[in-house]
């Protein structure tokens, strides 16, 4: 094969064991990589488990993008069964790792079994080795990565958990580079249930290309294409932190654990506000278009900043000064913990304290030095308020019987986006495929009718809730691309979302990579392909009691509305919202609760699905 090694290293932590699996070029060109092997991994192997316990696996997957120059290829794929949801998890982040992983000669490393002592794994090239991490267990992701670069020379790619994923926090992540991260849906627990403390990588084999002129000429043409776009340079000063702006102008903007969708300090906290703050930039590997807003924060220390992180930690507390909300993302950073999912936990707490639904010292909106401590104690698990905090706003409503204001989908907390008027965008929270976070289908933009970086400010449309049909059609358009393509190749969309690169770009370099010629057709079935079969892994692993109420959006959606600006007062429609989940489902080939069909599973190559699925429920 070119463009993939078909080699997957294998390693089982229990028994302190290592080898290399090879898989067939099949499976290659029908998952591509990253999420779409991850996913066919964990379908075939990962049923049933626990997921803090030793049989679940824990995936780190590359696509045919990454160790090699294409447009922001620095992407790596973690995945795992989620002790956050239950169900499928994964995330992504941008590494040095995965370049490494892929010029070690593998596509993936697959972990299983469970450390008697904390180790750390150490892979250069061929040679592999389980090492002891006993003097690393408890530092923070910073500290570990330093001390790892120290040991093994700053030329390799590191993975680390910090105190969070030790203490098996459910929404801990992964780190690297002191600021990527990736798995909301708890994988830096998973790594932490193993007692895995880092992954070191370092690899300098060639990548097989398969015509490697084509590769350079695309490439060169790719970026040419990014910096020269008209967007670039508002892109380049503010990055994702554009959004603040445009989502509070545009009443989307998370505030007081999404009770409305202005902030009255959304100025504070806004990009202009970060440029006069920012020392520096951070990017991905082969990114030419960094994202990583790197500022001091109000203690001194520099703290990477994008718009999630500062909505969610900001305006969603209430707090309105953003030197102190980056010291919320620095620790969450630092303890190795997801910004989102901290976030919605403490405004979950916070809201809870002012309905009188929790007695504890616990912090009220706006209140930075309890939201600090309560963030600390949730990573260690410490008190009873940090133990609580660190289960996440599912089994927090669950305890409190507070399912009215527990903002997440399917377990998983819900990101920058309020849609108490947006209709697409819920639909986009309710059927992503991990639970709700708005990577796989960024709608709102589309819905609104702007984008925040079209100019230096906020475009404020007029705007009228609609539940049209075309809107399921362009949440599954969404999906394809960035929870499907993006995902599999591994790559980051912005080059595209954000500075309009051309899609024709990728398919091209596809087939330069891999000498495989993708149609668009072929792509599109790929990533309905991975889609279906995680969908499967969802319905089998809740044994019969999917529902389709779990592609639901939070209650408070429905039933309050917003509190002020123009459309004060509007909420979603229940019954027009299930109109349109019931389009979705057709369209996708799903039946009415969300499962999909025989022949839909039939037509994307997945007949081996059908009777494992049949053990649990009845297909239609």
């Amino acid at each position: 094969m070119k463009g993939w090694w078909g080699k997957i290293l294998r390693v089982d932590l229990t028994n302190d064991k290592v080898w290399v699996q090879e898989y067939s070029p099949d499976v290659a060109q029908n998952f591509i990589g990253g999420r779409g092997l991850a996913a066919k991994i964990l379908w075939d192997e990962v049923k049933n488990v626990d997921p803090l316990g030793p049989e679940n696996k824990l995936v780190f997957a590359s696509g045919p993008f990454n160790g090699l120059p294409t447009p922001s290829g620095g992407k790596m794929v973690i995945a795992a069964k989620s002790p956050l949801t239950g169900g499928y998890g994964d995330g992504n982040l941008g590494t040095m790792a995965t370049v490494h992983l892929r010029k070690a000669g593998y596509d993936a490393i697959v972990v299983e079994g469970k450390a008697k002592k904390p180790v750390y794994l150490y892979i250069e090239n061929d040679d592999v080795a389980i090492l002891s991490a006993e003097g690393l267990w408890g530092k923070d992701t910073f500290e570990t990565e330093k001390e790892l670069k120290k040991i093994h020379g700053k030329n390799v790619g590191v993975l680390s958990i910090g105190p969070a994923g030790e203490n098996l926090v459910r929404y801990a992540v992964v780190i690297s580079q002191e600021g990527r991260a990736a798995g909301r849906p708890g994988m830096g627990a998973v790594m932490g249930s193993k007692k895995l403390k880092a992954v070191v990588i370092k690899g300098t084999k060639e990548i097989p290309v398969a015509d490697k002129k084509k590769l350079q000429e695309l490439s060169r043409e790719a970026y040419e294409a990014i910096q020269n776009s008209p967007a670039y340079p508002f892109w380049k000063r503010q990055g994702t932190m554009a959004a603040v702006e445009w989502t509070n102008e545009n009443s989307a903007l998370p505030t007081k654990n999404f009770s409305d969708g202005s902030f009255e300090f959304a100025r504070s906290i806004d990009g202009y506000t970060m440029e006069g703050m920012k020392v520096s930039q951070r990017g991905c590997p082969y990114c030419n278009m960094p994202c990583g807003n790197v500022v001091l924060d109000a203690e001194g220390h520099e703290s990477e900043l994008d718009y999630e992180n500062v909505a969610l930690l900001g305006s969603n507390l209430g707090l309105g000064k953003l030197n102190e909300v980056s010291v919320l993302n620095r620790i969450a950073d630092e303890m190795g913990m997801d910004t989102i999912s901290l976030g919605d936990s403490i405004a979950f707490i916070m809201e809870a304290k002012e309905r009188g639904l929790i007695e504890e010292d616990a912090p009220v909106f706006g209140d930075f030095k309890k939201a600090k401590q309560l963030a600390l104690d949730i990573a260690y698990r410490r008190g009873e308020l940090g133990n609580f905090g660190a289960e996440g706003v599912m089994r927090m409503a669950q305890k409190l019987n507070a399912h009215d204001f527990a903002m997440h989908v399917k377990g998983l907390e819900i990101s920058g986006y309020n849609c108490f008027i947006y209709p697409a965008m819920a639909l986009a929270f309710g059927t992503s495929s991990i639970g709700a976070h708005h990577k796989e289908a960024w709608v709102i933009a589309w819905e609104i009718g702007s984008a925040p970086i079209e100019g230096e400010k906020a475009q404020k449309v007029e705007y009228k809730i609609t539940y049209d049909p075309e809107k399921a059609a362009k949440v599954i358009e969404l999906q394809r691309l960035r929870g499907g393509l993006f995902e599999m190749l591994t790559a980051c969309r912005l080059p595209w979302v954000e500075v309009g690169l051309s899609l024709d770009y990728y398919p091209k370099l596809l087939e330069a990579i891999t000498g495989v010629k993708y149609t668009w057709d072929d792509l599109y079935k790929a990533a309905d392909r991975v889609y279906a079969l995680i969908r499967a892994y969802w319905v089998r692993e809740f044994e019969g009691n999917w529902d389709r109420k779990m592609d639901y959006p939070p209650e408070r959606w429905f039933k309050e509305g917003l509190k002020s600006g123009p459309h004060k007062g509007q909420h979603l429609e229940k019954e027009k919202y299930d109109t349109l989940l019931s389009e979705y489902y057709k369209l996708r080939g799903w039946d009415e609760r969300g499962i999909p069909k025989k022949e839909t599973l039939k037509e994307l190559g997945l007949e081996e699905v059908i009777p494992e699925l049949e053990k649990v429920t009845k297909l239609e």
